[in-house]
């Protein structure tokens, strides 16, 4: 079927950062399924891409999917993933459960950095738009932020970094200094960006390793006690925000952010919401006196 409707459709070529990871791997996925058939799947040298080549579709006479082994702070690398495409899905970004070691080097550089090559390239390359995978940690934790006179949390939120940093709290700060510095590109370069921030992502694992997102769940069926105060979050499938990827780089009327969740909630009310789901595993409550506080329709593209 996705062969048929390659052939029939054929889709302008895209490149996909991190292609092998969680999301990338989904997001290669649903673009075979959507009929893209020129797909340059990055991965971090040395990584295992053996899984996408098992997806549907991937195999097929019509369809190449090239590998391209190209660390995101080697911009010689990344420009030869992303040459001869129209499009960058920029999904490549570190991400772990364990405290790092050296946050700089670890988290916030190959984020900030990484980033700003593949805009590079982007541009040397003339692509038409790069689609980025920001996240909802670069729009929350957020405890100063004043509801009633911002209302709530939304496309306009932005993670407080001096709390993140104070609570050692690196993902959100490489996450939100990425994304600001993603903007600050665009707006001198005249790149066309669009960001979307998804929450936390939850779904079958397509990749053989179990990722940070997914062991956020696996950690509460297991019984931890973390109760991440201050910490929001939602959940979207992953498959949600691979759909919704796609259409950012097919709709000529998608610019800005765009906040990929279905709600924003402390995470206690996420662990109360597992243990509803699951009752037979120890999920611990917390305190789930907090409230929701994405009350309004999300930004929908047309």
């Amino acid at each position: 079927m996705a062969a048929a409707t390659a052939a029939a459709n054929p889709k302008e070529a895209v490149c996909v950062t991190g292609a092998n990871g969680f999301i990338g791997s989904w997001l290669v996925r649903t673009l075979l399924e959507q009929g893209y058939t020129t797909i340059h799947a990055s991965i971090y040298p040395s990584s295992d891409p053996t899984h996408l080549f098992s997806l549907p579709g991937a195999t097929s006479p019509l369809v190449h999917l090239h590998v391209y082994e190209a660390d995101v702070l080697d911009p010689d690398a990344i420009l030869k993933a992303v040459e001869g495409c129209h499009g960058i899905f920029h999904v490549a970004s570190p991400c772990s459960l364990d405290d790092p070691k050296d946050p700089e080097t670890e988290l916030v550089r190959p984020a900030v950095q990484g980033t700003l090559n593949v805009l590079e390239a982007a541009r040397k390359a003339k692509v038409r738009r790069v689609v980025l995978t920001s996240s909802i940690s670069a729009m929350v934790p957020n405890p100063n932020w004043d509801h009633e006179t911002k209302g709530p949390f939304d496309e306009s939120s932005w993670t407080d970094l001096e709390y993140c940093k104070d609570e050692q709290k690196w993902y959100p700060v490489s996450k939100t200094l990425a994304e600001k510095a993603a903007w600050e590109y665009a707006e001198k370069h005249g790149t066309d960006v669009v960001a979307i921030n998804p929450s936390t992502c939850l779904g079958p694992l397509l990749q053989p390793n179990l990722n940070a997102s997914c062991a956020v769940l696996l950690q509460l069926l297991q019984g931890s006690k973390d109760t991440q105060e201050y910490h929001w979050l939602g959940a979207v499938h992953v498959r949600d925000v691979a759909k919704a990827q796609i259409l950012l780089l097919e709709s000529p009327f998608a610019s800005g952010r765009y906040l990929c969740t279905n709600g924003i909630y402390q995470f206690s009310h996420f662990a109360q919401t597992v243990s509803q789901l699951f009752p037979q595993y120890p999920v611990h409550r917390g305190n789930t006196t907090g409230l929701s506080f994405l009350q309004r329709p999300p930004r929908a593209i047309n």
